[in-house]
């Protein structure tokens, strides 16, 4: 017999052991000491176990430009020989080349810091030909165009929005029809997703001095002013075109010469630091804080006064507001698409790694999720910062319900220029998000007849908002020779990914018929 209690402690191999309290006169057998033995070994066998596993994990390192940390993140946290794990914002952190700052890095915030870059512009000899065609979209007749229905209409879950087919059924079969589409589409948008966009107002001022473009706008009593700076204006006989770059956060495009570039700082229209930046911006300032507009439609109408501003100065600026660009990156990237859906007077919309919110659609980001990949969706988007409008909380939860995708955000853009640059190494980014939604938006240009009009680029080898050089030269700069200096040469019929995205069928998610319209 072997006393058991609580009071003395005898110790048996594998670590094991029983107590003794020969005061309490309590006792087990010895076919029970066996037993306790053998469950202690187990016990001990199973936290080994579970121990190598945690440090097996604790060595796995993540590849170069692979996910690394994050709110929520359960992989590897620490990176390939020479490369470092930097936190972009709170929910994804990338393995980049180099050793890391030489100082602590600072915990990162719930919204991300925006580092300073600046445009980088390389020599290239140019000619005009200023009598060339603009590309615009066709003209529309309101009073041709059916009425939007008030409700949502059928959910489509598992695919996309047929761009084909109007709110209430009928099919669009001729470019007057696609004009009264896409009329309807931004309607539906802006009620469901992207606020209201006001329309122009009814005084807009500019004037110009040295590099700096001053604008003023009044409407309704109350007035606010802004300014762009215009840099790397062409010498010689205007007038030229120009790019308009969204803030500073990743411009990194490297701009051609010939090509102006007009910087706007866009957080002074809307400001985007988190839930507490709704209504506060000069935007806001002129139509009140509780306007339904989120920040990327209060960005988009600081474009189209940017333009306003142009077509009043052009003798003084020599910038053709005829052949105007937009870029961003990011966030910022998400603001140039929705810039270029609902600014039809910009040429060419350049987003770069806009992701979700911006070149993603919602449903595919959310189909990636649910299939365990580390994606942001709508949920996520609207906690991060106040991008969008109040109403899209109602719809985030399930976004089946929404009468339309950003497939058609981005075929507002249609017949003009689209061309998107993506990171394939950043899932959070929604890699086959955008390739699937991209993919697809690519049929309303198809159905237009217009394919050398669009572009979508997916490669990686590069950080956040680094621009790679392989999407430059046949490219970016096919793109901006075509449609802003109106050069010939160079293939925009574009569609590619360097990586196989063999899970996404893009015909499954777009069953509706192309047509060719006339």
């Amino acid at each position: 017999m072997v006393a058991l209690g609580l009071a003395t402690r005898e110790h048996y191999p594998m670590g094991g052991f029983i107590s003794t309290d020969k005061e309490k006169g309590k006792s087990i057998t010895l076919s029970e000491l066996l037993s306790f033995t053998m469950v202690s070994q187990t016990v001990v066998s199973s936290l080994l176990v579970v121990l190598g596993a945690a440090g097996v994990r604790a060595q796995q390192r993540q590849s170069l430009w692979g996910q690394c940390g994050g709110s929520g993140w359960s992989g590897p946290t620490l990176c390939v020989d020479g490369a470092w794990c930097n936190p972009q914002n709170q929910w994804y952190h990338q393995c980049i080349p180099g050793s890391g700052p030489t100082t602590a890095q600072p915990q990162v915030p719930t919204t991300t810091a925006r580092p300073t870059t600046t445009l980088v512009t390389s020599v290239v000899s140019s000619t005009t030909s200023p009598s060339d065609p603009v590309v615009t979209n066709p003209p529309v007749n309101p009073g041709t165009c059916p009425n939007t229905p008030s409700g949502l209409g059928t959910p489509v879950a598992n695919q996309l929005n047929d761009p084909f087919t109007f709110h209430n059924g009928n099919k669009v079969t001729s470019k007057a029809d696609w004009a009264c589409r896409q009329r309807e589409i931004s309607e539906l948008l802006q009620r469901y997703e992207l606020g209201t966009l006001p329309p122009k107002p009814s005084s807009v001022t500019a004037s110009f001095s040295g590099s700096t473009l001053s604008i003023s706008v009044s409407e309704g009593g109350r007035s606010i002013s802004f300014a762009v700076s215009i840099n790397n204006r062409p010498s010689g006989a205007g007038p030229h075109p120009a790019i308009i770059n969204f803030g500073t956060f990743g411009a990194s495009l490297p701009v051609p010469a010939g090509v102006a570039t007009i910087n706007f700082n866009n957080d002074d229209i809307a400001q985007q630091q988190g839930g507490s930046s709704r209504g506060r911006g000069k935007f806001y300032d002129l139509y009140g804080s509780s306007h339904s507009a989120g920040a990327l439609t209060a960005w988009a109408w600081g474009v189209s006064r940017i333009v306003d501003a142009l077509e009043l100065t052009q003798a003084q600026t020599g910038i053709d507001p005829t052949r105007l660009g937009v870029t961003g990156c990011s966030r910022n990237g998400k603001g140039a698409i929705v810039a270029g859906a609902l600014e039809p007077r910009i040429a060419l919309t350049l987003p770069q790694e806009s992701g979700a919110g911006g070149s993603g659609c919602w449903r595919i980001a959310t189909w990636q999720k649910n299939n365990g990949q580390n994606v942001q969706d709508s949920t996520q988007i609207v906690q991060e910062n106040v991008w969008f409008s109040p109403n899209f909380n109602s719809y985030v939860n399930n976004v089946n319900q929404l009468p339309f995708d950003h497939h058609l955000l981005a075929g507002l853009i249609a017949p003009r220029a689209l061309y998107v640059m993506e990171n394939v190494d950043m899932e959070w980014l929604g890699k086959i998000s955008t390739y699937g939604c991209m993919g697809i938006a690519r049929k309303q240009w198809e159905a237009l007849g217009v394919l050398d009009n669009f572009g979508y680029s997916q490669v990686g080898g590069n950080s956040h908002c680094s621009f790679p050089s392989s999407q430059q030269g046949s490219e970016l700069n096919a793109f901006i020779d075509k449609f802003l200096l109106k050069r010939s040469g160079g293939n925009t019929s574009i569609f590619r990914s360097t990586q196989t995205h063999s899970s996404f069928n893009l015909n499954n998610w777009s069953p509706w018929a192309v047509p060719s319209l006339n």
